[in-house]
């Protein structure tokens, strides 16, 4: 384990441009559930797939439902451990991108700039317009929802408003899957954080890394399918094993 620990300090200290690449692992230390585990949210409530919300009003409500049932949660979440030191490296400048499955903002909140955050699954901190884009905050969502349930729309297209995320069904995001690519293909090391590697076109990114010339290392509680291609793996707690490596 000591041998391990040791590699992974060596390979951070020699690199020059790092990106980081993380999955929910990483947000269940600081009480966020994992979604996708045996016994979680998605186990007891079967996912509302895009089309199903683009179709139906009582979908929307459910998702609504759904989100606001979650928000006591998610909006006391703070970034723990593992997200101050992917910090500390960034302020030493180690990291150039953050790519991020998450949707919770815990990376900007540990203080990383919202632009070298790119969050392929999107955002659940605040709502926008489907046709427009146009941003609408939670507070207000939440105002309009509290009264009979009523479905908010937007005020500047009359359009129909959804968290920022990705839902099953919808696709991934142009820009931010750009951007993600770009970054795998320019960095010396990815660090793969707390991910399961499974959820796809995400999880191709890691490999893109490697097969790009960069190292990988795969940080995650349990294995993944990933792991025969890295140059590390460390099935280890995630913030303690971070603050470790960057002596927090």
């Amino acid at each position: 384990m000591q041998a391990e620990f040791d590699a992974f300090t060596e390979l951070i200290e020699n690199s020059r441009s790092i990106v980081i690449f993380t999955g929910a692992g990483i947000s269940t230390e600081s009480g966020i559930p994992d979604f996708r585990s045996p016994g979680g949210l998605w186990e007891k409530n079967r996912p509302i797939d895009f089309s199903e919300f683009l179709g139906s009003e009582e979908a929307r409500r459910e998702s609504w439902r759904r989100k606001f049932a979650m928000e006591s949660v998610l909006s006391k979440a703070k970034p723990n451990k593992g997200h101050m030191a992917i910090s500390s490296l960034y302020d030493k400048g180690k990291i150039g991108a953050v790519i991020t499955q998450n949707i919770d903002g815990l990376h900007q909140a540990s203080g990383i700039r919202d632009e070298d955050v790119i969050e392929v699954h999107g955002n659940t901190t605040y709502a926008k317009c489907l046709d427009c884009g146009s941003r609408m905050e939670l507070v207000e969502v939440q105002k309009i929802f509290s009264e009979d349930e009523t479905l908010p729309i937007c005020g500047r297209c009359g359009g129909i408003i959804k968290t920022a995320t990705i839902s099953f069904g919808q696709a991934m995001p142009e820009e931010e899957m750009r951007r993600a690519s770009a970054a795998a293909l320019t960095c010396d090391l990815l660090l793969a954080i707390g991910s399961s590697l499974v959820v796809y076109p995400a999880a191709d990114i890691p490999l893109m890394a490697k097969q790009g010339g960069a190292g990988l290392v795969i940080l995650n509680r349990e294995p993944t399918p990933l792991d025969g291609h890295a140059d590390l793996v460390l099935n280890r707690e995630i913030g303690e094993t971070l603050a470790a490596v960057t002596k927090l």
